[in-house]
This record gives C-alpha cells, structure tokens and sequence, in this order.
C-alpha cells in the first residue's frame, strides 16, 4: 500500500507546471524515503530530477517500493480538478495498474477522487556523479527568471560567466548585445534576496535559452534558484521546495560552432 497526503494542493500543482513541458511522462519511484521522479526530457537534452522527502508529507505510508509511470498531461487535468487549498491524497495498491488522487475540501463537506491507469514506462537510470562545481550562483529565483525571459530576446543561446566580481548572463544576436551582471551582495536583509557567489575557478559557459525558460516554471516553488557550474559538465539548476524536496534541471553546455 502507498499512500501521501499534502494538505495543500497547491504545491502539487506547481510542481507539475514545474515538469510537465519538458515531459511528457515519468516514472515516480516511491520508497519508505519519500518520491524520485529522474527522467531526460522529450528531446534528450536536459535531465528533470524531483525529490520529495518522506517527513515532508503530513502522511506518507510505502509498504514496499513502488514504482509508478504516469502521463504527466492526464496528471495535470485531474490536478485541475482541485481547489488550492484542498488537502490532496495519493494511493494506490501495491501491484496496481491505477492510482487513486483523492480531494478534500477544508471543510470536508467535499471529497472526489480520481483514477489514473498507471503506464509501464522502460526507463534508464541515470546515475548523476558527484561533482565539485567550480562556480556555485545562489540568487533570487525570479530575478533569474526574468534575466532568462529578457535575454530569449535577443539570443537562442545565453551565456553564463561567473568570475569572483560577479556573474554576467549575455545574449547577442541580430537584434543586439544585452549583458546582465550582477554583483555578490555584501549586506542583504532578507536571505532570499541575496546574490551569493562561490568560486573556485573562473567558468564561461553557453545555454539554450528555451530549456533555461522552461525550468523558470518551477520559480513558485522557491525564492532563490542554486546554479552550478564547472567547464564541460551539465549545468544544474537547483529548486529547493521548503520543507519537502528540491527540483533539479541538468543542461549540457552548447559548443559554440565559432570555438576553434
């Protein structure tokens, strides 16, 4: 028997808008520990990695190690179905081919549930080796995400130089050059408005602009986003969900064609 309950759907919810435009379905491996979701986005390029801790739910109850495939577009209509402040439950049996989400209201005058057929979904895992980044950017995650909305303007490609005076994003193109820097801030009242930045070596590196935007969905979740950064290994982006988990995206760099 698996069963998790949050108390607010919302979370739920942005976690999906956080994953479902770079996939299309994913498996979610549930143990006594909490919920892994690891899986390469439609196209191959970059690596959607969830983790929700058991002690993060208001209850969590596996038996034994499940693993369920599930059509993440079918996920977010039934989602749809709930209010944001519903207390949502998943369950399901443990060699089931369905899962129950089940809906109550703060009242409990309403309770609906829904069931989902499961999918057996052949899927590798990746192990992600541990690394020693040399560039680690901690900054407010909507700032990021505007930066990386801004710069999609002029570029498909953005780049990412982290130095110890700061980090530029830059983008050129037909339209023009933009260059965005921004200082470590030395005295910052509130932690999430901070720019922490720490370096070992310096690092410039190139992105596609379209996955960096679409891994700015999951800014509702935190307040600040963790870039990391070494040459010629994948950029992880870093979400932490307070209290549950964290949403990671690894995307390799682009070679840049005019490198010689």
């Amino acid at each position: 028997m698996f069963e998790a309950r949050l108390t607010n759907a919302t979370v739920l919810k942005k976690i999906l808008d956080a994953i479902k435009d770079l996939l299309n379905e994913g498996t979610f491996d549930c143990s006594d520990s909490g919920i892994q979701l690891q899986a390469m986005d439609n196209s191959h390029v970059s690596l959607v990695s969830l983790t929700l801790r058991s002690d993060g739910f208001d209850k969590f109850r596996c038996d034994r190690n499940l693993s369920m495939g599930m059509n993440l577009g079918s996920m977010a209509k039934i989602l749809k179905c709930c209010k944001n402040e519903d207390t949502v439950t998943i369950k399901a049996q443990d060699n089931a081919d369905t899962v129950t989400f089940m809906f109550e209201s703060q009242n409990r005058e309403k309770v609906s549930d829904y069931e989902m057929k499961l999918m057996n979904l052949d899927q590798e895992h990746l192990g992600i080796p541990e690394t020693d980044y040399s560039c680690v950017v901690r900054m407010p995650s909507m700032e990021f995400a505007r930066i990386c909305r801004d710069l999609a303007q002029f570029s498909e490609s953005m780049g990412i130089c982290c130095t110890k005076d700061g980090v530029v994003f830059s983008a050129s193109g037909d339209v023009g050059t933009a260059n965005i820097k921004l200082a470590q801030t030395s005295s910052v009242d509130k932690e999430e408005e901070a720019v922490i930045i720490e370096m070992q070596e310096p690092v410039t590196l190139s992105f596609a602009c379209n996955y960096l935007n679409a891994f700015t969905k999951a800014t509702p979740l935190a307040n600040q986003v963790q870039l990391s950064m070494s040459a010629d290994v994948p950029l992880v982006v870093e979400y932490r969900i307070p209290d549950l988990g964290q949403i990671r995206y690894y995307l390799a760099p682009k070679i840049e064609e005019d490198e010689r």
